[in-house]
């Protein structure tokens, strides 16, 4: 099997095997390449140690020096050089508490999380494939290096990136490899907001974000999002509805492009059912006001998880207002787009369609009209330039000033009368006329 790896990559390989040790592209980069995919990164791996990779290099960067890495820089790009090594205990859960350098290439890859991921290359060996990663590739597994109890013990932030792969690829998992998770999801406590929530994202934004499901099957949501659990437990008895509210959820999030808000926003757009739950004497269940309760409940989560404050922003007012009743009227859309944020607006019907999709027959089509004739009426309003929030009104406070009104909290009060005449009838934005009415106020 032969790989094509960059030119930059290939000169290092050859500058570190001109002076005698061993060197290989290694671990997602082979995989991706393997694959047909374009590989994120280049990392490398060599028996040279630190300070010979640095003397090797004119310019170099002590990325993690302690664990045997430097970044040797090329042009613009860096690339990731690391010591062949054997990792010590892991006390934290995560990291290991030492590191010690060895020759052997098979002592380095057997120390990787999962055999698609400790495969090497370079030119003169070809592919170097000591634990079955093309066997796995072939078959389509999501498997550990030797066993899986020990990897995940070493750092449990695997536990959630085993599914992530799987979520990624669209592999399933391998059966010890499950048991061993299913064991130690609890160990997810350890591991930092922040960890948790990049794996979290790269897998609600993968081809397979319904593989949340595994996540939930395997106990990894009860640790980190048993908000979750909580919908995937929750029945909607309902005719508007063909599934329970979390395989709602799972398969809503299959209708939107993978793109983080939207995805987030599916995710959570019913996150608030479980608690507004409520069941007619017939069986039949209703969810009343679940967008107010589910907004409470994304912040709370997306704070917990250190999202920044621009994406939780967007996603918690996605799902305040993905059930939000927008009048059929320019004058209802102008204000349903003044409540939400033109930037939330414009995403609202790829979440009601998907939302939509992801629901029974019934009304389908209705439904979907509705949604078609609303984005109709915002593409006029888009088109005539109507204003829709207080930046669009031909009048500002200095003008209002001018005409003698004192600053202060009266100045805010007229604006905002001013701009609810101009969402009912955007032919008054001009500023003589805003002026008159605000005389006549």
């Amino acid at each position: 099997m032969r790989i094509q790896l960059p030119e930059k990559v290939t000169k290092i390989i050859e500058t570190l095997e001109a002076a005698g040790f061993e060197a290989y592209a290694v671990g997602g980069c082979v995989r991706d390449s393997i694959l047909g995919r374009e590989p994120d990164d280049w990392d490398i791996t060599t028996s040279a140690k630190p300070d010979r990779i640095k003397r090797l290099f004119p310019r170099t960067v002590d990325t993690g020096i302690k664990h045997g890495t430097v970044t040797v820089l090329l042009g613009k790009e860096g690339f990731e050089v690391t010591t062949y090594r054997i990792d010590g205990a892991y006390e934290d859960g995560r990291h290991p508490s030492e590191v010690s350098f060895t020759a052997s290439l098979r002592e380095d890859l057997r120390r990787r999380d999962f055999t698609i991921n400790a495969m090497a290359y370079n030119e003169k060996d070809g592919l170097v494939d000591l634990y079955g990663g093309i066997a796995d590739l072939e078959a389509g597994v999501i498997r550990c290096v030797g066993k899986a109890a020990e990897r995940f013990h070493e750092d449990a932030l695997r536990i959630l990136r085993a599914v992530r792969f799987s979520a990624q690829l669209g592999y399933c998992i391998e059966e010890e490899t499950g048991a061993a998770i299913r064991l130690l999801a609890p160990n997810l406590q350890k591991i930092s907001a922040e960890r948790i929530q990049a794996e979290l994202v790269k897998l609600v934004t993968s081809p397979h974000p319904d593989y949340l499901r595994t996540a939930y099957e395997l106990g990894i949501t009860a640790q980190i999002l048993p908000e979750f659990d909580l919908c995937m437990e929750t029945p909607q008895r309902h005719k508007h509805h063909c599934y329970d509210v979390g395989e709602h959820i799972l398969h809503s999030m299959l209708f939107v492009e993978p793109d983080k808000v939207l995805r987030l926003g599916m995710l959570f757009h019913d996150i608030g059912k479980p608690q507004t739950l409520t069941v007619d004497a017939d069986g039949t269940t209703h969810n009343k006001k679940h967008p107010f309760e589910g907004e409470k409940i994304t912040r709370k989560v997306m704070r917990r998880l250190k999202f920044d404050n621009d994406t939780t922003d967007k996603v918690t007012k996605l799902v305040l207002y993905h059930d939000y009743d927008i009048a059929p009227t320019e004058a209802g859309v102008r204000r349903a787009i003044n409540r939400m944020g033109e930037d939330i607006f414009s995403m609202i019907f790829t979440v009601r369609r998907a939302d939509i999709a992801a629901q029974s027959d019934y009304m389908r089509k209705e439904k979907l009209e509705k949604v078609a004739y609303i984005e109709k009426l915002y593409q006029t309003i888009l088109e005539n330039q109507d204003a829709v929030s207080l930046k669009d009104l031909a009048v500002t406070g200095s003008d209002l000033i001018a005409e003698g009104i004192p600053p202060g909290k009266q100045i805010g009060e007229r604006l905002n009368a001013l701009l609810e005449r101009v969402l009912d009838d955007p032919s008054l934005n001009e500023k003589e006329t805003l002026l008159k009415i605000c005389k006549e106020m």
